[in-house]
């Protein structure tokens, strides 16, 4: 199998066709073992239901660990490569799949990443991501664990697509889904740790999962690519805390089409494995009718490595 010729089956014509993508929609529990196996569990679901790509969440090993400033949860975190992508790579070979995954890499003494490891078909390494945007927020102290990435954007070529990930807060800064699809993603994967805090209204909670949605989709739209996007579900609350605390993760994974369409959505509470799949070739027509690419004033565009244009 190349490259060029995988199970996203180019037509007779030599355009992309169909591919299936899974998403692995969990809830996470004290146990990074435990969580570990779900994941390795909902990817053989998915991957058995004739998807060929597979995405995880944000953080998939553990319940997310940035609630609170702790450095005893740094020891949650694993190098790359180490037992889970270890685990992963097996699956991925085994099932003849691509898989996205999150983790908390520890890459030297005192110095962690969020990084996303994407594998190919064969088990192998097609490229990885260190997440480049970082919160600072409450129940979202990143900074505190995570340092910056330094791999930029790029377009991982996997068997069956090219393959952009950007991770959680990364989603609402277009300047990096267009360098990502600019790199030559066909798919634009989000995996995701977000939802409601305690203690605001049902009308706060909808506008901001709708604001969430509708900036994915926006990204979708502009840059004429498929969006996935891979949340959590269920209430954490890390030890400690106190009852009314912790964050009601919000589900609704998803998928949108280049046109920005929401062909796919997950609950908002249970766990659960989605298999959508997705007409690649819709990438060239959407892109010929809307060619934002083509139109783009790039001469114009100085100010933007600008922090604020006073």
């Amino acid at each position: 199998m190349t490259k060029e010729s995988g199970d996203a089956d180019r037509r007779a014509d030599g355009a992309p066709g169909r591919l299936s993508i899974g998403l692995v929609q969990m809830h996470c529990d004290a146990d990074p073992a435990a969580n570990l196996a779900r994941a390795l569990a909902g990817i053989r679901d998915a991957a058995g239901r004739g998807a060929k790509l597979v995405c995880l969440q944000e953080l998939f090993r553990s319940q997310y660990p940035c609630q609170s400033e702790d450095a005893r949860r740094f020891d949650l975190a694993e190098p790359i490569p180490g037992p889970s992508t270890e685990a992963l790579a097996k699956e991925a070979a085994s099932s003849g799949i691509a898989i996205v995954a999150s983790l908390f890499e520890r890459r030297a003494e005192g110095l962690y990443h969020n990084t996303v490891v994407v594998f190919d078909t064969d088990g192998s390494v097609a490229g990885r991501y260190r997440k480049m945007h970082i919160p600072d927020d409450p129940l979202y102290y990143e900074k505190f664990y995570f340092t910056p990435g330094d791999l930029g954007f790029a377009a991982h070529d996997t068997a069956v697509a090219r393959v952009g990930a950007l991770v959680c807060w990364d989603q609402w800064f277009p300047e990096a889904a267009r360098l990502t699809a600019l790199a030559g993603a066909q798919v634009l994967v989000y995996p995701t740790a977000i939802g409601w805090q305690f203690g605001e209204s049902a009308e706060i909670d909808a506008a901001q999962h709708d604001a969430w949605e509708t900036a994915q989709r926006a990204h979708a739209i502009a840059n004429g690519c498929f969006v996935v996007a891979v949340n959590r579900v269920g209430h954490e609350r890390l030890p400690g805390a106190d009852e009314s605390d912790g964050i009601r993760f919000w589900g609704q994974s998803f998928v949108a089409d280049p046109f920005g369409r929401v062909i796919a959505r997950g609950s908002a509470s249970e766990d659960e494995v989605l298999v959508v799949e997705c007409d690649l070739g819709a990438i060239e027509r959407v892109r010929r009718d809307w060619p934002f690419l083509r139109d783009r004033r790039i001469d114009a565009y100085t100010d933007l490595t600008r922090c604020f244009r006073d």
